[in-house]
């Protein structure tokens, strides 16, 4: 009897387990798929076509749905339909003016509290990191650059809070970099841009950091929405 009832119970913590595993596999493909514009805005997320596509039942992908719609990636337009959310310009500026509100301040604590080795190494690296865009991963490479950099200011921060904000904002901001991804000239001027934080970081100076973040947030969101607003604008390489 005791055995059944251990296998029994044994089953119960299975299933919700391999859900919650099927749950993250559909979120993180949709998230994905999303962020790199493989989902547009607009796109129907049908949950019969989806679960059969992601190769998960139907309340995994509920689940992810649901997650999706928390995080104001997806949006329910009737009670059987889920649509990839817009974003135009004024959904980027309110995103730009919570960014700047977390990232000016998370400066400031991180000039505090950050080590400055780390930081002077991370300023060597955008110091070099210019002259690799042109690379096949050029780009990329960048990108995991300003990854890790962001990784060392929450580390240094320590404030749940404030991270908790900042991975909200930086799951949208993905979305919104890849308007302006292939401007090598703001590229450019954002490499030079981060390095200024980091050696501001690095000398402990909290008023340097958070300005310097504040005059980066500023150019991004200008090149931005000039991206949207010019589309045709295309950089040195011919791309749009």
């Amino acid at each position: 009897m005791s055995t059944t009832v251990e296998r029994t119970t044994a089953v119960e913590k299975t299933v919700p387990v391999e859900r919650a595993r099927a749950s993250d596999r559909a979120y993180a493909t949709l998230l994905e798929e999303i962020q790199s514009g493989a989902l547009a805005p607009g796109a129907v997320l049908a949950e019969v076509e989806q679960a059969a596509r992601l190769g998960v039942s139907r309340t995994p992908l509920r689940e992810a749905l649901h997650q999706l719609s928390a995080d104001g990636l997806v949006e329910q337009q009737s009670p059987r339909v889920t649509v990839v959310s817009g974003i135009d310009a004024g959904d980027i500026r309110s995103l730009f003016e919570i960014r700047r509100a977390l990232e000016e301040s998370a400066a400031r604590l991180a000039a505090e509290r950050g080590d400055a080795e780390l930081f002077a190494g991370l300023a060597s690296e955008f110091a070099v990191a210019g002259a690799s865009l042109d690379a096949a991963t050029g780009r990329d490479d960048y990108y995991a650059l300003i990854a890790r950099f962001d990784a060392a200011v929450d580390a240094a921060v320590d404030n749940d809070y404030i991270a908790a904000a900042l991975r909200t904002v930086r799951t949208h901001l993905v979305r919104v970099r890849r308007m302006a991804r292939d401007n090598r000239e703001r590229l450019v001027a954002s490499v030079a841009e981060h390095r200024l934080i980091a050696e501001a970081l690095a000398e402990r100076d909290g008023d340097l950091a958070a300005h310097a973040t504040h005059v980066h947030l500023r150019n991004a969101l200008t090149s931005i929405l000039d991206s949207i607003q010019n589309p045709e604008i295309t950089d040195s390489r011919g791309q749009s």
